[in-house]
């Protein structure tokens, strides 16, 4: 028998469906065997881990890297860092850096500058109406997916207009390409903020009272509706709301390719955490009345909302902690943090493992097209590991975290529950709780491993493209016909 890199002992695997005790062998960067020691090939090296349970790596799909343009806040070499140590294996950042990732040439800068990454990345580029001309563009220099920001957010992006995003949804329709969706109503937000300046309100309440459920209502109606209409796949981004989960219930029904995130900030914060915290739980969108926790729990369970994400938006204190809400900058770190949160909680068994890793893992994976190669253990996937302790307590610190950002929400919160050791691609990038500095550059694209389900666009007879060309037997002119001919 042909003898492998690795073979890990006495750990628990989780999938969504059941845990069992197994061993697993790696070879190079792939799982080649998963079941029971006596099958195992011999191995260079061995490991055990009794008492541990082995997850998919988790799969962050919306984070904030920062890089290239915002360089204090964060940068690829921190960001990576941050989620190896939260047992992410995978990231996918957002285009709302300096310059927007919108252009060829930005692109390339962000990939540059990914190069330093500890995990693997997807780079979501810009859907907007400067870039509309050239998504096939972005998709070619190296973007896996894109992003439209339908509502203001850090960069002050211009949203969309609505003929720009159904342009954007028929072009990417047939690529089978999902385009996330920041689901607010940018005209409803800006009026009512002009509102609560003008009144004086600088209060950290005011933040959420500019931006109410409705407006994430309105978007998400709206943004199912246009890629429904074209066949588009769309993703919508850190939902916060419990009033506008049957949206995504009746889209699902109805066979609309959209899948949803949320965040642990929306699940275990509220509005009385913003009594208490002010600017530095200042977030688009806002962490809202206690009466939405619930739902999205609930939502979670019943596969309406599909995945886990952290929005990981770091910031410096002295941005985050301004007198005035409107000064504040919005978004704090997550991606470290989101595991040892969750776990948590399945520790006070609001949920379980198997639902977690579906969550984390598996529903990401197939939402980008990674599945399989990603999101399971299983042989002939990527030796992506989150190593669990279920059983380590401790409390989160801002400042031993490893990303530039040192204020979180979550500081001082009492966890059970933790990543002891991340593999990526057989190789671990955090061991022992703490990082494996020589692992820097190890991460890579997922670009090359992409494979979309195939494409099932709608309505193609009336996308923008095939409207510039009259129709076979049209009239050159819009006379009628004997005034034609006389």
């Amino acid at each position: 028998m042909k003898s492998v890199d690795l073979v890990i002992r006495g750990g628990k695997i989780v999938s969504p469906d059941r845990i069992i005790e197994a061993s697993v062998a790696i070879a190079g960067e792939h799982i080649v065997a998963v079941g029971h020691d006596d099958v195992m090939p011999p191995a260079t090296r061995e490991m055990r881990a009794d008492g541990l349970f082995l997850l998919p790596g988790a799969i962050d799909s919306h984070v904030h890297f920062r890089d290239p343009g915002y360089p204090h806040k964060e940068n690829w070499q921190t960001g990576s860092a941050a989620a190896a140590c939260g047992g992410v294996t995978t990231v996918f950042d957002m285009p709302n850096t300096h310059p927007p990732t919108g252009t060829r040439e930005a692109l390339a800068m962000k990939l540059k500058a990914a190069e330093r990454s500890f995990v693997d990345y997807g780079i979501h580029a810009l859907l907007g109406d400067d870039t509309v001309g050239h998504l096939e563009d972005l998709l070619d220099g190296g973007a896996t997916s894109f992003k439209a920001f339908v509502g203001n957010t850090f960069g002050n992006l211009p949203a969309p207009t609505d003929g720009a995003l159904l342009e954007g949804f028929e072009k990417l329709a047939p690529l089978g390409i999902r385009t996330v969706v920041h689901a607010e109503n940018s005209s409803i937000m800006a009026r009512r903020q002009k509102v609560l300046e003008q009144a004086g309100r600088i209060d950290a309440q005011a933040h959420l009272d500019a931006r109410p459920a409705v407006a994430e209502i309105e978007a998400i109606g709206r943004v199912i509706t246009l890629a429904e209409w074209t066949g588009a796949r769309v993703h919508i981004a850190h939902h916060s709301a419990a009033d506008s989960l049957y949206l995504l219930r009746a889209a699902k029904a109805r066979g609309v390719d959209v899948t949803a995130e949320t965040c642990p900030q929306y699940l275990l914060l509220n509005t009385d955490d913003i009594l208490r915290l002010g600017g530095i739980l200042r977030v688009n969108p806002p962490v809202r009345e206690p009466r939405h926790n619930q739902p999205l729990w609930d939502a979670l369970i019943d596969g309406t909302l599909d995945m886990i994400a952290t929005d990981h938006a770091p910031h410096t204190p002295e941005e985050k902690t301004r007198e005035s809400i409107w000064a504040c900058d919005c978004g704090f770190p997550g991606v470290e943090t989101q595991m040892p949160l969750m776990l948590t909680q399945v520790n006070l068994q609001r949920a379980t493992l198997m639902d977690y890793v579906k969550w984390s893992a598996v529903a990401p994976a197939k939402a980008w097209g990674l599945y399989g190669t990603k999101g399971v253990i299983a042989a002939g996937a990527h030796a992506d590991i989150a190593f669990v302790d279920m059983a380590k307590t401790g409390t989160l610190s801002q400042g031993r975290l490893q990303t530039i950002s040192k204020i979180s929400p979550w500081h001082g919160r009492a966890v059970q529950g933790y990543p002891v050791h991340t593999l990526l691609r057989g190789r671990f990038v955090m061991q022992h709780g703490k990082l494996v500095e020589d692992a820097i550059t190890h991460g890579r694209s997922v670009k090359g491993i992409q494979a979309m389900p195939k494409p099932q666009p709608r309505n193609q007879q009336h996308y923008s493209s095939a409207i510039v060309t009259p129709p076979p037997g049209a009239r050159p002119n819009a006379l009628p016909a004997q005034d034609v001919e006389r």
